[in-house]
């Protein structure tokens, strides 16, 4: 019996060994693949221009032909059909098969803004007081047709879920720069203007972390009570138990950590250590009583309502103020397949007088030259109508071959248009400007090049800009 005890304890050493010695090869060479801070990563690829960007995310997808790509000439193609040679065959929803192609123009009246002359609908009086600042790409185009794999592509640079977001991979390629709040945080917008119909659901893989570690997953917000969940002590709980009862967690999660090295110990643990330190930072980041009145004034009468577009704004210019390196705005409704005249004011009234307060306060504080901001939905609208077709009264499909995007802040160029569609917005003409070229512009003025920031996972060197040639945009380059 003793001989068999011993036997048992001499394998269960051996096995013991083998999975520590063998992890604490894994996990030392696994730490040379996951830096835990920026100064263990390489250094900036590129000089960078910028350190935080605040994307705002129209989901839904605008119409470009309604406020940024204007088509003068089009009001005389009213209710012809489109010409096959501006077609050519190409795919359509399973919601226009089949059906006339009949050419809509756009109701609304442009004018030239700034002292760059760039054109600017009507609904947009507010940005195009800030036409200078903007630089509008009207030749931006996309591989998917329908919502999910658009949205998903245009914020993980893939169709296929799974994969890691922008901020994501901001967060894991540069670190952070404020350590008691998250390097990249979420914020949807509650409500909306223009209409209830066509809405689809937003999900968490738009801002998750995919193959990467989850430390670098977007946080999302709340629009109610606290604005981090379980931000607050629960009844009886202090700051010092909690504390106590931390460390003894962290003892326990070390010592599972050495035991089989999986890195999600350690990002749980910091995960735990930041929320201790979020209750004093974020209550502190979202309270906006002290914002001056004139700045307040400036976001447009919906800011004073939590959730809103308008306060979603003013609090993303808290959050770069505060060293967060990635904020994405979330403003759904856009889906416009008909009534779009009933229903298009409404969105650009939520966003249009924020949306220029956001630059001009970014400005006015010295923050939007190191701020890249962004303006997109996940693909177009066609010049072709969906359900009524009259001057006053029409809807657009679906539309991945062109759509318009504007860039503000961070090294960009104010003042110009870039890119050109056909005479019908419908084909990219001069200047195409892919989703994966957008990822990489982006990363080059944060002093990344998109074909270096890289992390294997499933055979491949992945990264955001994909594994397809994407080029920098640097004509729209300061």
């Amino acid at each position: 019996m003793r001989e068999l005890f011993d036997q048992h304890n001499r394998l269960e050493a051996r096995r013991q060994f083998l999975k520590t010695s063998g992890m604490g090869l894994g996990v030392t060479a696994l730490a040379s693949l996951l830096p835990q801070n920026a100064a263990a990563r390489q250094a900036p690829h590129v000089v960078p221009r910028a350190k935080h960007v605040i994307f705002l995310f129209m989901a839904g997808a605008p119409s470009q032909i309604d406020l940024l790509d204007y088509k003068p000439d089009l009001h005389k193609q009213f209710k012809q059909p489109l010409p096959p040679s501006v077609s050519m065959g190409q795919r359509v929803t399973a919601m226009t098969r089949g059906k006339q192609q009949l050419v809509a123009p756009s109701k609304y009246k442009f004018h030239r803004q700034g002292k760059s002359g760039i054109w600017m609908c009507e609904l947009l009086p507010h940005l195009s007081k800030v036409a200078d600042e903007l630089c509008i790409v009207n030749s931006m185009h996309t591989n998917a047709i329908n919502h999910d794999p658009a949205k998903t592509f245009l914020c993980t640079g893939s169709e296929i879920p799974g994969k890691a977001s922008m901020g994501a991979w901001l967060s894991y390629g540069l670190g952070s720069m404020n350590r008691d709040l998250p390097d990249f945080i979420v914020l949807t917008s509650a409500f909306w203007t223009g209409g209830k119909r066509n809405v689809q659901a937003l999900y968490s893989r738009l801002w998750g972390s995919g193959f990467l570690p989850s430390k670098h997953q977007g946080a999302a917000f709340q629009t109610s009570g606290d604005p981090v969940l379980f931000l607050s002590n629960p009844a009886g709980i202090d700051t010092q138990v909690r504390r106590r009862m931390l460390n003894a967690l962290g003892q326990l999660n070390q010592k599972h950590f050495q035991e089989i090295g999986d890195p999600e110990i350690q990002t749980t643990v910091a995960q735990q250590e930041m929320a201790l330190r979020t209750p004093s930072a974020v209550p502190e980041l979202t309270d906006v009583s002290a914002e001056p009145e004139h700045i307040v004034d400036l976001y447009g009468p919906e800011v004073h309502k939590t959730g809103s577009f308008a306060r979603n704004c003013l609090l993303a210019r808290r959050m770069v103020e505060r060293g967060v390196r990635f904020v994405q705005i979330f403003h759904r409704g856009w889906d416009h397949h008909t009534v779009l005249p009933k229903q298009l004011p409404g969105q650009c009234f939520d966003v249009d007088q924020p949306s220029a307060a956001l630059l001009q306060d970014l400005r006015q504080r010295g923050l939007l030259d190191d701020t890249i901001v962004v303006f997109a939905g996940e693909f177009g609208r066609t010049v072709y109508c969906q359900g009524t077709l009259e001057r006053n009264d029409y809807g657009r499909d679906h539309h991945p071959r062109c759509f318009s995007a504007w860039l503000a802040g961070g090294g960009i160029r104010g003042g110009m248009m870039y890119g050109k569609t056909d005479d019908f917005s419908y084909n990219v003409a001069e200047n195409p400007v892919s989703v994966s070229d957008l990822h990489a512009t982006i990363l080059h003025q944060l002093g990344i090049n998109h074909e270096k920031l890289t992390f294997p996972f499933q055979g491949l060197d992945q990264r955001l800009s994909g594994v397809e040639p994407a080029y920098v945009i640097k004509d729209i380059l300061g």
